[in-house]
């Protein structure tokens, strides 16, 4: 029995970022444990038991019964509030008591990617009772590992990594959301063609265009005479698309061309995380 080979990028990829972040953690004082990180309220004790959490649920383990407090101002919607239960409940866990359930959480998940022969299109249990298939549920979940180990090394001036197989799926998970940011959020022009160029240690151009139907579909090609261009760096488009940074603070990094109204309204909805 071994994994389907769809699957094994995304297993490789969660692979590499978590033993990142278990090597990242492993030496930290316990005050280390209660820097912030640049995830909104989520201290580095909060990521890595939202790592361990997410893990645990992948391996099937029953959620946590636990009542959150009233005063977390961060937590605004279900979504969060369910992210939010594997998180406070083990808010008072010490350095150790951390490094050693997120040891454990690994070999536990590494024994069950060893032995799982499921068929990618399998139906798994998902955030708030959704159902969606192993394939996505791995990809969704090797992309989130990696952006929170990201969060981790900001959080710790650790930089690295920024072009790891986590990093590969992040491009692509990313892109896939571009169409509906451009088309759907920003409500870019029928009949025009948004281009994006990024560079750095993960490099793309693509192209938004929109039909006269006012829908988005992403193109390697490149577009001429654009409504819109926007060029920036790898970490800046991340950090940007999973709400870690405001187009304000990324303007020194930022570089857009054409109709401004565009420019402004796609950076307005540029985040895609929830």
């Amino acid at each position: 029995m071994s994994l389907h080979p769809t699957l094994q990028p995304y297993a490789d990829a969660w692979t590499h970022s978590i033993e990142a972040i278990s090597e990242l953690v492993q030496p930290l004082v316990e005050a280390d444990w209660n820097r912030r990180t640049p995830c909104p309220g989520w201290s580095v004790r909060d990521i890595v038991s939202h790592v361990i959490g997410l893990d645990c649920e992948m391996l099937g383990d029953p959620r946590p019964i636990h009542t959150l407090p009233r005063d977390l101002f961060h937590v605004t919607n279900d979504h969060q509030r369910y992210m939010e239960m594997q998180v406070d409940v083990r808010r008072h866990h010490t350095a150790p008591e951390m490094t050693s359930e997120l040891e454990y959480t690994i070999i536990r998940r590494n024994r069950q990617l060893r032995n799982d022969s499921r068929d990618p299109g399998t139906k798994v249990r998902g955030p708030l009772g959704s159902e969606l298939t192993l394939e996505e549920s791995m990809r969704n979940h090797a992309f989130d590992v990696w952006v929170h180990e990201q969060d981790l090394r900001t959080a710790l001036g650790r930089p690295g990594n920024l072009d790891s197989p986590g990093a590969h799926v992040a491009r692509d998970v990313l892109l896939d959301a571009l169409p509906h940011v451009v088309a759907e959020r920003a409500q870019a022009p029928r009949s025009s063609a948004v281009v994006f160029d990024v560079h750095g240690p993960v490099e793309f151009l693509r192209t938004i265009r929109i039909d006269i139907q006012g829908r988005g579909t992403l193109e390697t090609a490149p577009a001429l005479g654009p409504a819109a261009a926007l060029t920036m760096d790898w970490e800046t488009y991340v950090r940007l698309a999973c709400g870690r940074i405001t187009p304000d603070q990324a303007a020194d990094r930022l570089k857009v061309e054409g109709d401004p109204d565009l420019t402004s309204a796609i950076l307005r909805n540029f985040t895609v995380t929830p």
